[in-house]
């Protein structure tokens, strides 16, 4: 069974820094061998992305690149896709966008903002999870 996991940003050093719980969450799916898409809102956010996944943890190399961006796509463990290239589905799915993740795959990690505005559309999107048979789970950060 798929499993869509919802990862509630509150605390402090998440909140100053979203992008953080992401490069935590990619680091633990890159350390269990399970390849990850990252699906960036937009441009800015997969360059931003990009770099933070660079800078993350200096003890740690995250392989990652853009998706496009180079031909070995299908070989690199973490992928960052911006709306207008083309992403195949993954193992793993980090999902930062705004609609519920249709691509194949075991498991969707949605980041959840912590203005409280910004989770209304996230509870419509758990409903939507439900109804295709995926366990749903959340998660406090």
């Amino acid at each position: 069974m798929p499993r869509a996991d919802f990862y509630l940003i509150a605390k402090p050093r998440f909140r100053d820094d979203p992008l953080r719980l992401v490069c935590e969450l990619a680091r633990k799916a890159h350390d269990s061998g399970s390849p990850t898409l990252i699906l960036a809102r937009d441009r800015e956010q997969a360059e931003a992305l990009d770099d933070a996944l660079w800078a993350f943890d200096a003890d740690a190399y995250i392989p990652h690149q853009i998706a496009g961006s180079d031909e070995d796509d299908d070989a690199t463990p973490v992928l960052i896709a911006a709306p207008e290239g083309d992403a195949p589905g993954r193992t793993l799915i980090i999902n930062l966008r705004d609609a519920a993740v249709t691509l194949p795959c075991e498991r969707v990690l949605e980041v959840v903002p912590a203005d409280e505005s910004a989770r209304e559309p996230l509870r419509e999107r758990w409903k939507q999870y439900k109804a295709r048979g995926f366990e749903v789970n959340k998660h406090d950060m």
